[in-house]
């Protein structure tokens, strides 16, 4: 009788752990599949060039890498980029030739257009 139970602890451990393994196998599989790209398309209707442009989570300012790669949008000129998205909405910085920042939250969702303007007020460290 006590090989018995013996065993069956056994088999319960092994399908807890089986369990376990799909359900952080699963969760792991689905976070990945909320990744989705977007194209993104940059107006620049200003009189500066945009030598940077970069992309953040939406209420923080952990910058990722620079998207434009050392190309630069020149002043009335436009880009389009594809972006990846971990969530529902992203912020997109961008760095003007003076090291002076815009920067706005984008959905991403279908293609999606900003137009940076001379109206618009740069962050330049001041």
């Amino acid at each position: 009788m006590t090989n018995l139970l013996k065993s069956r602890n056994v088999i319960y451990r092994v399908a807890l752990l089986f369990i376990v393994t799909v359900l952080v196998g699963s969760a792991t599989i689905f976070s990945r599949a909320r990744s989705q790209t977007t194209s993104l398309t940059i107006t620049n209707s200003t009189s500066r060039e945009i030598k940077h442009l970069y992309l953040s989570a939406p209420d923080n300012n952990n910058w990722g890498p620079d998207l434009l790669n050392d190309n630069a949008i020149a002043a009335g000129a436009s880009a389009t980029l594809s972006i990846s998205c971990n969530s529902a909405s992203t912020k997109v910085i961008a760095e003007d030739q003076n090291g002076c920042f815009v920067s706005t939250v984008v959905s991403c969702s279908g293609s999606v257009e900003w137009t940076i303007t001379s109206d618009l007020t740069p962050d330049c460290g001041g």
